[in-house]
């Protein structure tokens, strides 16, 4: 389905990924840790990075993050993380509230062997039933309607037309999140209570409906800087023990759901072996990453 563009200027008509041009490199280390490191791991962050905002007047230091995650029907995206391709990419619509004033944020997450790119855009819920028929919003649906917004809207309509996607997963966590004052140079998060649930339609509830713990009492601890490996944080993952894995919410969360049948059955048990292969290559495993899978009656 060709995108329809009403009311965009000419320079947001450009091709898919062009803008990564104008992005700055930037790179994301994951761990997977117990909840006892973590008081030792924030007071070492406490010297370079302040307190987010959002996370300053809750009791937990944290706030919620919902993602809607969109696939193709027979999990493109999905496979292309399980398959380990050094280019690919995430399509989610993230929210924070329930609240019909509340803006949605259409993201489009990218990889490039080991640098992260990130386009996004903040949309008017009023603008949602545009984005499910593969149509873009009116420009006045976009909350903050700059070149880089209009060109991240129409690579995001482009990306879900080309695959024909549509909603796969509702996935949420609480987000502790450290960064550079005045900037978001250097960025530490701990994601606690990582859930995920089956989602096929475009609903912005922060309520799950079948929701499977992604890694358990576990927290994911990710790294974000841009540039260089800062010297401090080389000394604490030193310091620590801290051992780097992958933690890619939306997919472990996927496979997690199909183990345990809540989803239909989406993943041939081959491609299943070859999750279960690519976490046990991780240097650390979080309890009930994956549950055991038992093995076959004997007919």
């Amino acid at each position: 389905m060709p995108v329809r563009v009403r009311g965009f200027p000419q320079t947001a008509r450009v091709g898919v990924f062009m803008a990564s041009q104008l992005q700055t490199q930037r790179f994301e280390l994951k761990y997977i840790v117990p909840e006892t490191v973590i008081e030792r791991v924030r007071d070492f962050v406490r010297p370079h990075l302040v307190l987010d905002s959002y996370g300053r007047s809750q009791p937990d230091l944290s706030y919620s993050v919902h993602s809607l995650y969109l696939d193709s029907r027979d999990y493109a995206l999905h496979q292309s993380t399980i398959n380990g391709d050094r280019n690919r990419y995430k399509l989610r619509i993230r929210f924070y509230e329930n609240r019909p004033g509340s803006p949605i944020y259409l993201e489009i997450k990218r990889r490039e062997d080991n640098a992260i790119y990130k386009e996004r855009c903040a949309v008017a819920r009023e603008g949602i039933d545009d984005v499910a028929a593969g149509r873009l919003p009116l420009r006045e649906h976009l909350v903050n309607p700059s070149p880089d917004d209009e060109r991240a809207l129409v690579n995001f309509t482009k990306l879900v037309n080309s695959l024909h996607a549509g909603p796969v997963a509702h996935v949420s966590y609480r987000r502790e999140a450290w960064s550079t004052p005045d900037s978001n140079r250097c960025r530490v998060t701990f994601d606690r209570n990582v859930i995920s649930s089956p989602e096929k339609t475009y609903r912005f509830d922060p309520g799950h409906r079948g929701p499977v713990s992604v890694f358990g009492p576990a927290v994911v601890l990710e790294l974000k800087f841009t540039g260089r490996f800062p010297s401090w944080m080389a000394d604490m993952v030193r310091i620590f023990g801290l051992r780097q894995c992958s933690a890619a919410k939306y997919v472990d969360g996927l496979v997690r759901m199909e183990e345990l049948r809540i989803l239909e059955p989406i993943l041939p048990d081959a491609f299943l072996a070859a999750v279960e292969r690519r976490v046990a290559r991780q240097l650390i495993r979080a309890p009930g990453l994956l549950p055991h899978r038992p093995a076959p009656a004997a007919s």
